[in-house]
This record gives C-alpha cells, sequence and structure tokens, in this order.
C-alpha cells in the first residue's frame, strides 16, 4: 500500500509539472522593433562627431556626438558593420563601449535590436530636438585582440569605429561636421579640408557628408615628414622613431614616378588631392586599406633604411593608389551599397582587386620601386604558389570572391587544399593573360593599358562612384580588340584545372621553371619574416623557430603527417635550424642521407621521415624566344 500510495502521489506531482513546464515556454510575438531601409533622402540637420585621441598609452578614444532630431519617436542608430574595403562585415562593434544618450539634459535609455546588434532603438520624448551621445571606442591594447590602431608615438583614427549614424537614410545625404583632439605636438594627414582650431586643442573640419568622412581616415603622429610628390599627391609618412623618416631623393623620386605613372596610365585622376597616409612601424599594426582621396599603408620598419636589402613591401602603395581608380570610383555593382548595413556582394573581386595587384605590381616596376628582375622574381613567386594549389581542383576562381565573407580571414589549417582569398594573385594571371592576348593579336598596338583609360579613367578630377559589371568589362574589351573576352572570362572563373593560368607567361616570352637556389627577391622574403619556404622541396614552410606554418595538401610533407602548428624539434638527430633543414633536404636528392624529423605536437613527440629526393627547388621565369618580350614591354615606364 505504502509503494502504491507514495506511486500515486508522485503521478499527481509529475503531471502538473509537466504541463508547467509547457506553459513556460517562450511563445512566438511579433518583431516590434523595425530598422528602416536606407531612402535616397536628405537627413535633417548636420551631426557633430568629436574624437579625443590624447588617450595613447591606453588605447582609449573618447567619442562626443549630437545628432538632430525633427520629431519625436523611435530613432535608430546603426554602427557600420560593412565597411568598404573590407569586403565583408568587419565593424568591431565589441569595442564600443560605455554608450550614454541624453536629450536636453536627461538621459534616455537605448535598447539594441534583438536580431541586428548593430542597431540601437532610442524613443526621443517630446520636445528634444537634439541627441547628446557619450561613449568609448577601446582600441586593442595586444595582438590577440585585433589590430593595434594606438601607440604612444602615432595612431590611425578611422570615423566608422567610432560613430553611429542614423538608419533610413543613405549615408551621402547625412551630414556631419568632424573634430578630434589630438597629443600637444602631434602631426595629422587626412583627407577632410578646412581645418579650424577652437583654441583648446580641437581641430575642426569642414562638415562633409557621413559617406565622405568614412572614406577619409587620419593617421597621426610625434614623428612624421611629407613630401610632394605631384600638384595633387602627397606622402605623408610616421614612423615610431625619426631615424625611420630619413628617406634618400633617390627613394623619394622613385615615388614621385609612382604618382606621375599611375596617372599617365589612367589618364585622369579622381580626386582633388591624394594623400598616401603612411606609416613605417613594428608597434602600429600593418594594414593596407583603399580610398577615395587617401589610403592607409603601414609596414615595418626598415622601410627606407633597407631599401638595398629587396623589395620589401614597396608594392603596397602603388597598389592601393590603383584602387581610387579600380575599386572606390568605378566600383562593382554589388559592392556599391547605400549605407553601412547592407550586405556587398563580392562577385567582382577578381577585377576590383585581381586587376589592382596586377597594376600594383606593373606600376612598382614601372616607377622604380621595383628593378624588372624583382617584378620577375615576384611573378614567379606568384605564379608557382598558385600553380601547386590542389584545391584549384575543386574550388573554382569565383568562389574564392566570397572568402572574405566565407572564412572572416582566419587561418586556415589547409590552405592549399581550402583555398583562401586567391581573386587577388589569381586574378592577376587571368589579368596578365588578358594584357599579352592583346599584345600578341595587335602585334603591340593595344594592351591592357587602354582598358585602363577607357573603363577607369572616365572623369578627371570627379571622385564620384561609378559602377559597372561583367557587360561592360567585356564591350569595353571588345572594342579595344575584338576576341572572346567574355568566353575566356567565365573559363578562368569557372574551371576546376590542376595548375594555375600560366598563358600570360607564356604569351609573355617566359615559362615558369624551378632552380636549387631561391632569387634574391626570395631569400629576402625569407629573411625579413624569418621563415624557409620548402613549399616546392617537400611541401611545407617552416619558421626559423622550427615551427610549421604551412603544409602543401598531399605533398610529401602532407603524406607523412606533418601539420601546421607542429614544431620541428631535430632533424636527423641533431637541433633543429633553418640552415640544418634546408641542407638536409639538399643532400637527401643525392641520397646521401634521409630525412628524419623529430617533431613536437603539444606534449607528443614523433619521429617522421619525409619521403623528398628533389633536393631544393625554388620558382624562377625563365626567357623564351629572341626580341623584347611582351612582359617586359608591359613594365616599360610610359613617356
Amino acid at each position: 500500500m505504502m509503494r502504491a500510495a507514495l506511486a500515486t502521489l508522485l503521478l499527481v506531482i509529475a503531471v502538473p509539472a509537466a504541463t508547467q513546464v509547457e506553459n513556460s515556454r517562450p511563445q512566438a510575438s511579433p518583431i516590434v522593433d523595425t530598422i528602416p531601409d536606407a531612402q535616397d533622402i536628405p537627413y535633417p540637420g548636420a551631426m557633430t562627431l568629436h574624437v579625443d585621441a590624447t588617450d595613447t598609452e591606453r588605447g582609449i578614444f573618447r567619442v562626443e556626438q549630437t545628432i538632430p532630431v525633427a520629431e519625436a519617436g523611435r530613432l535608430t542608430l546603426l554602427y557600420p558593420e560593412w565597411l568598404p574595403g573590407n569586403h565583408a562585415p568587419r565593424g568591431p562593434i565589441a569595442s564600443l563601449a560605455g554608450l550614454i544618450v541624453e536629450g536636453n539634459g536627461q538621459r534616455i535609455d537605448w535598447t539594441r535590436d534583438s536580431v541586428d546588434v548593430y542597431a540601437f532603438h532610442i524613443d526621443v520624448p517630446e520636445g528634444v530636438s537634439t541627441l547628446s551621445l557619450r561613449y568609448q571606442f577601446l582600441s586593442p591594447t595586444a595582438r590577440n585582440q585585433g589590430r593595434i590602431v594606438m601607440t604612444p608615438e602615432m595612431l590611425n583614427l578611422q570615423w566608422e569605429k567610432m560613430s553611429l549614424y542614423p538608419a533610413g537614410y543613405y549615408v551621402r545625404n547625412i551630414m556631419v561636421t568632424p573634430s578630434v583632439t589630438l597629443p600637444a605636438g602631434w602631426h595629422s594627414a587626412v583627407a577632410l579640408r578646412g581645418t579650424r582650431s577652437d583654441g583648446n586643442g580641437r581641430i575642426i573640419y569642414d562638415t562633409v557628408s557621413y559617406e565622405v568622412l568614412v572614406d577619409s581616415p587620419m593617421f597621426a603622429g610625434a614623428h612624421f615628414r611629407q613630401e610632394q610628390l605631384s600638384d595633387d599627391i602627397w606622402l605623408n609618412i610616421f614612423a615610431d622613431r625619426a631615424s625611420e623618416l630619413a628617406a634618400t631623393d633617390e627613394q623619394i623620386e622613385a615615388h614621385r614616378s609612382l604618382a606621375e605613372q599611375s596617372v599617365r596610365l589612367f589618364g585622369s585622376q579622381p580626386f582633388d588631392r591624394y594623400d598616401f597616409l603612411f606609416a613605417i612601424s613594428d608597434a602600429m599594426s600593418g594594414i593596407g586599406l583603399e580610398h577615395h582621396r587617401s589610403s592607409e599603408n603601414g609596414v615595418p620598419t626598415g622601410y627606407f633604411l633597407n631599401w638595398e636589402d629587396g623589395p620589401g613591401r614597396r608594392s603596397l602603395l602603388p597598389h592601393e593608389v590603383v584602387h581610387s581608380w579600380n575599386g572606390k570610383h568605378r566600383r562593382p555593382e554589388g559592392i556599391w551599397t547605400p549605407d553601412y548595413r547592407t550586405p556587398m556582394q563580392d562577385n567582382y573581386l577578381w577585377v576590383y582587386e585581381g586587376q589592382t595587384t596586377f597594376w600594383g605590381l606593373v606600376l612598382a616596376a614601372r616607377s622604380g620601386l621595383y628593378s624588372p628582375e624583382q617584378y620577375r622574381d615576384t611573378l614567379a613567386m606568384l605564379a608557382a604558389s598558385l600553380d601547386q594549389r590542389p584545391a584549384r581542383q575543386w574550388r573554382d576562381l569565383a568562389d574564392t570572391t566570397h572568402d572574405p565573407i566565407i572564412a572572416a580571414r582566419q587561418p586556415k589549417p589547409w590552405l592549399s587544399w581550402q583555398r583562401s582569398e586567391d581573386y587577388y594573385r589569381e586574378g592577376s594571371l587571368v589579368w596578365l593573360e588578358i594584357d599579352q592576348i592583346l599584345r600578341s593579336e595587335t602585334r603591340g598596338r593595344r594592351s591592357l593599358d587602354d582598358f585602363a583609360r577607357a573603363f577607369f579613367g572616365q572623369r578627371d578630377r570627379d571622385w564620384g562612384q561609378i559602377t559597372y559589371n561583367m557587360d561592360e568589362i567585356v564591350s569595353t574589351l571588345t572594342a579595344i580588340h575584338a576576341y572572346d573576352w567574355e568566353g575566356l572570362i567565365r573559363q578562368r572563373l569557372d574551371e576546376n584545372a590542376s595548375g594555375a593560368p600560366l598563358l600570360g607567361l607564356e604569351l609573355g616570352g617566359y615559362r615558369l621553371v624551378y632552380r636549387a637556389e631561391p632569387s634574391a627577391t626570395q631569400r629576402h622574403t625569407q629573411s625579413t619574416y624569418e621563415y624557409v619556404d620548402l613549399s616546392f622541396s617537400g611541401g611545407l614552410t617552416v619558421g626559423n623557430d622550427g615551427t610549421i606554418s604551412n603544409v602543401i595538401w598531399d605533398s610529401p610533407a602532407f603524406n607523412a603527417g606533418l601539420t601546421v602548428g607542429s614544431e620541428i624539434v631535430a632533424i636527423n638527430s641533431y637541433t633543429y635550424s633553418s640552415s640544418l633543414l634546408a641542407n638536409t633536404i639538399a643532400t637527401a636528392a643525392d641520397r646521401q642521407n634521409d630525412i628524419v624529423l623529430l617533431v613536437k605536437n603539444g606534449d607528443r613527440y614523433r619521429r617522421i621521415e619525409l619521403d623528398w629526393r628533389g633536393g631544393l627547388r625554388y620558382p624562377h621565369l625563365e626567357r623564351t624566344g629572341s626580341g623584347t618580350a611582351g612582359i617586359d614591354r608591359l613594365i616599360e615606364p610610359l613617356g
């Protein structure tokens, strides 16, 4: 009886409990908060935005912003998410902190949207005509937090990362008056105009659209040098130390030649004035980001001081200035958006970035930033790295244009099998092929220079935006010379091939070969970044500390069981060094020894034998035929 009673009691208790759980499930409710779509109408009034950038020790930007409102009721403010030039939603919303909103001196609550976390809803009370906002942008203080943008010696201010804007309007129709306070004695460079001071250290600029403001970042710092490269192009150099500013006349002249060759190439300039913002720093993180009237460029120390060692990062400035024409003035139809909430479509990055990579290297050579030999060495490395990438067999070039969104630029364990943003390098090989076909078919009378002028150089000193699509690309090429351009482009975009598209090299009078010694450019690159490149010599790349940074899929290194992140501790029972590893691989070609590695992965040690007898192999371009090759004509300066 006791058991029966207990069982009955438990049943009675259990039934209401089950009913209670059922009733406690959240019920669906209509979404009340809506975010208005952007409309092409003027925003009433002008915002103000002030950034106090003086807390350089802690990397804190303090922001004060005012936003006029036309009426009481719901207003939605947006933090920029889809940032121009990033090709993906990269807005660092987590770095915005301490947001306080007030109206008429009274605090007003805000609510973050439950779906779009970049949106903040505010109920504006009656009688409030202006919202006053205070908050901070907490920039990274360690590299594992993100890009370092503020140091005791310099900073990189990107207005979109420390501002909000009202939803429901094209950003070109939202006006804003920006200002900044910098550390005492610092210099700054920015594409904004109309500088004036309030007498308390605040620098105030002319009122511009929010779109122009986002497109006008600032570099500032204690150590500064400015060089005028042409009537309208300026080089603004900031450095960790004053000694890094010591550029020679010849070095500055090469940058002047870059400015001249760029305008000659396109036949116009889509800006009133262009500013290279250029940081030489090991403390502030590097960057290469395009804007219409400026670019953000960051390289390691030694840019001028170690000039004779190799080209280093000297293709960065040419690449970014090309973007003023290709990417900013002429823009793929899916990448132009009315605001920074609308997703961008990256389908044409093989033009936006691929042709820019092509022209960036060509302009580096035409201007003297690269020697012809350095250009060919770089081209050989670019082509070879793609030629051995097995992922081309399953993932085509067109699909790589989505990689900034798919992978968010995070490291990958098997890069050669997953692919990455290959539209940069492989896209440049496609445009090299098109250039060499034009030269070959027209016996040198036409080239991709003609396309650059016709397609990108349409409106001199007009820094508006013109979108394009495949039809215009094909029709422009066809007007230069009749050919099945669409068939060729579609093939290159969609093909799954076992090797890279190397026809441009062959038509240009060169072929890709491998030799036992690296080129001077390759040697400099490995020395600068402290690694040994054995990608073509067994299939791996190893840092000078023994850490494996890359393993080629289905290579001898892959088949031996090596993985990215493992550490080579010893080689044939001797302590690891990069020189010993290279020498062991070289002598194994003559069967003088085996290649036995002691590898550490976490707490585990393994003995691995690398089955590679091909010796050391490094990519080079070898001349074919006679006379002046098409590739050599390509890099001749324009007169």
